[in-house]
């Protein structure tokens, strides 16, 4: 037992040896130390059990092996095979080149986000995209937050904040993800719920009859983006409702909630109602989200009558939910791409992604049949199939894609096999996500832009598997 522990080197002796000296440079000399003093503990476990133990070398190469899988960032890319572009567990849209560009140039060093460099004074942050979205949504001004569900939260507060009335259907009190309900949340920003009509009908009357009440503050229009009720269904226009809002002398606020910007239908998608047309039928409020259709990154849009958006820049919340200059940058070179509609769908992922051609996925899933059946081995059969995706993030909830991915089945039939090759695919080095449906893994590959790299990541999946 004395031989076995006197065979354990020192912390010194490993810090000395080529592989501690890499630990060192890698990592720093306080973090080597304590590692290895950490594996130099259990190395006395294993000689008290009369376990073989590791020299200095092995030791040091031990210590490396660990402190870099422990700093492996759990922020990890992943290849997003699901079928669902903007999916929200994944990061929703990708960005731009361009918004990305934008992004690391202003990390890189200080910019004038609240500084005026015309009077040298202080400027207000929003200035820089404000004419901007102005003039891609028709507005008379705007303002940004951090995602769309505090610009509801924060327009509630600034105009029905102290128990006003805010007069909304029942078929529009949504849930969304996250259990985010509209209910709660026009709650929390203190406005008083004022229900109308039914789930599935709701008149001109209903909503008539609660502004004769006293204390109303404002009529809310929420788009039932992440559901859809159909068959006998009534509901009220926009334009009916601004008119009602107008003359009842209180605002119309429309919650979009994904939010886009161009006519969808150009690339073959069902129409969706764009920011301008809300506007323009007289909503004197829009919000929107930025990280969905409109594809930038996470933000909340505020936009219309100026003196609204006075209001509610003026509200106390809005510093605690505002935006920071990384994204303000990429959200100017997202919102840039709108003004070249005929190259949007080139410079724009979501827009690319959601726009690709069936035939086109199903001939890249042709070329990876042979690499992606040899890795995943004789224990699964793997064939081309047509699959449909979503948009996902709540947006056209019933509308599919046609689209083709790979189909793995177990050859031997046995369900638990699909979830051992999931796992193994979420252990390779870049995980892949699909989705388990009908007894096989599915790899939609519509948001595979770079079938080569996904190739060359597959060489671990026997492995995983093993």
């Amino acid at each position: 037992m004395n031989a076995s522990f006197r065979a354990i080197p020192s912390v010194d002796a490993v810090l000395r040896s080529s592989s501690g000296q890499a630990v060192v440079e890698r990592f720093g000399r306080a973090e080597a130390t304590a590692r290895i003093r950490t594996l130099l503990d259990r190395e006395r476990a294993a000689a008290q059990q009369g376990s073989a133990l590791r020299d200095a070398e092995g030791v040091g190469a031990l210590t490396l092996t660990e402190l870099e899988t422990s700093s492996t960032s759990s922020l990890r890319p992943v290849f997003n095979l699901t079928g669902t572009v903007l999916h929200t567990n994944l990061g929703r849209a990708l960005l731009a080149e361009a918004a990305i560009e934008a992004t690391v140039e202003a990390m890189r060093g200080a910019v004038g986000l609240e500084f005026d460099l015309d009077t040298g004074k202080r400027g207000e942050r929003d200035d820089h995209l404000r004419a901007l979205v102005c003039e891609l949504t028709g507005a008379e001004d705007a303002t940004l937050v951090n995602n769309n569900a505090a610009a509801v939260l924060l327009t509630l507060n600034t105009l029905a904040g102290h128990g006003g009335g805010a007069v909304v259907s029942r078929g529009e009190l949504i849930e969304i993800g996250g259990a985010f309900r509209m209910p709660d949340i026009m709650t929390r920003a203190g406005a008083r719920l004022m229900e109308v009509g039914t789930t599935n009908r709701t008149h001109e009357k209903d909503y008539k009859a609660a502004l004769d009440e006293e204390g109303i503050s404002l009529i809310l229009k929420v788009h039932t983006s992440n559901y859809r009720i159909e068959g006998f269904t009534r509901e009220v226009a926009a334009p009916a409702l601004a008119r009602m809002a107008g003359a009842a002398g209180v605002p119309l606020v429309n919650d979009l909630g994904s939010g886009t910007l161009a006519d969808l239908t150009r690339w073959g998608l069902r129409r969706e109602p764009s920011v301008r047309e809300a506007v323009s039928e007289g909503a004197d409020v829009v919000t929107f989200s930025g990280d969905k259709l409109l594809g930038g990154p996470q933000a909340g849009f505020i936009v219309g009558r100026k003196d609204l958006i006075a209001a509610i820049n003026r509200n106390p919340m809005k510093r605690a939910l505002r935006l920071d200059k990384m994204r303000l940058a990429a959200l100017e070179a997202t919102l840039k791409l709108y003004r070249d509609p005929d190259r949007l769908a080139e410079r724009l992922p979501t827009l690319r992604l959601l726009s690709r051609k069936q035939d086109d996925i199903e001939a890249m899933a042709a070329r990876l049949l042979a690499d992606v059946s040899a890795a995943a081995g004789s224990g699964y059969r793997v064939e081309v199939a047509a699959c449909a995706s979503q948009i996902g993030s709540g947006a056209l909830p019933l509308d599919t894609l046609p689209s083709s991915g790979l189909s793995f089945r177990p050859a031997d039939g046995s369900g638990g096999a699909l979830e051992r090759l999931a796992a193994a695919l979420r252990g390779l080095p870049v995980p892949v996500i699909g989705r388990i449906s009908d007894g096989a893994l599915v790899l939609d590959l519509r948001c595979l832009e770079d079938p080569q790299a996904f190739a060359a990541n597959l060489d671990g999946l026997g492995r995983g598997l093993a």
